[in-house]
């Protein structure tokens, strides 16, 4: 059994394949309602008779729209030049992920609101940030291809085997994403006291940098976790709507990496 990084992975039950998916093909006979039930109970199992299965297809297309959602409102939020709705916008993402992860829920309206907001959100910070000075021009065209270039990185990786995701890995990924989340909020709390904390979010501390270095790289590890659940939910005959909670599951991981990747562009530009 293996869990995720992704707490939006993570909350999904692990027994004996994804998400108690029955191997048991006799079992799959009890109707759609029987299915919709399961889903509403936080469990997805597999798909009911007459309902289509999840494919590697439904994930990238989902995925792709999730991502484009988010894309094209950061862009249209940076260019307005509407920062203020930068704080807004993360709240509202922040109360929709919580409901999609607590209720794993599959609903596309919930899923593309997430995408939205956090598009906005990030597109406020990044519109903000290159007009603070000419030296941060551009900075968000370079966290947007960087952020690409980990994830079709990352996936080849995880399509060739380079890394397994193993019962090992999960137990050292979780552990350094523990130790991450604890040094932020610590940072952080200390910095309520002296102004700067451990110097672990200072543009001019090398810490920082070595910081961001280690969070930009364990958010990419995390996505060979998400791509290896995507990969599962296949295998095990989850129904087709499951691509949509797959695509947040990837969504809330990039979220991550783009904004340590433009933190640590922000350093080099400083």
């Amino acid at each position: 059994m293996r869990t995720t990084s992704n707490p939006a992975f993570r909350n999904l039950p692990q027994q004996g394949g994804y998400a108690n998916f029955d191997r048991n093909a006799g079992a799959m006979g009890a109707g759609a309602a029987a299915a919709d039930a399961r889903a509403s109970q936080g469990g997805f199992g597999p798909a009911a008779a007459g309902e289509r299965r999840l494919t590697i297809d439904d994930v990238v297309i989902k995925t792709a729209i999730t991502g484009g959602v988010a894309l094209a409102a950061g862009i249209a939020t940076a260019l307005s030049q509407q920062f203020w709705l930068t704080l807004p916008a993360f709240i509202v993402g922040f109360v929709v992920s919580l409901i999609v992860i607590f209720k794993q829920s599959s609903n596309p309206a919930l899923v593309l609101i997430y995408s939205a907001s956090m598009g906005v959100a990030l597109g406020g910070i990044t519109g903000a940030l290159e007009l603070a000075g000419t030296q941060f021009q551009g900075i968000g065209l370079q966290a947007v291809v960087g952020t690409a270039g980990v994830f079709v990185g990352m996936l080849v990786v995880y399509k060739t085997g380079a890394v397994r995701v193993t019962p090992r890995f999960t137990k050292w990924l979780m552990g350094a994403l523990i130790g991450v989340v604890g040094l932020m909020l610590l940072n952080l709390v200390v910095g309520l006291f002296n102004g700067t904390g451990f110097g672990l979010r200072e543009p001019t501390s090398p810490l920082a940098w070595v910081f961001s270095i280690v969070c930009i790289g364990i958010a990419a590890f995390s996505l060979l976790m998400d791509f290896d659940q995507a990969d599962r939910a296949v295998r095990g005959g989850a129904p087709a709507k499951f691509a949509w909670y797959i695509a947040f599951g990837l969504m809330t991981t990039l979220v991550w990496l783009y904004i340590e990747i433009l933190r640590l562009l922000s350093y080099f530009r400083n």
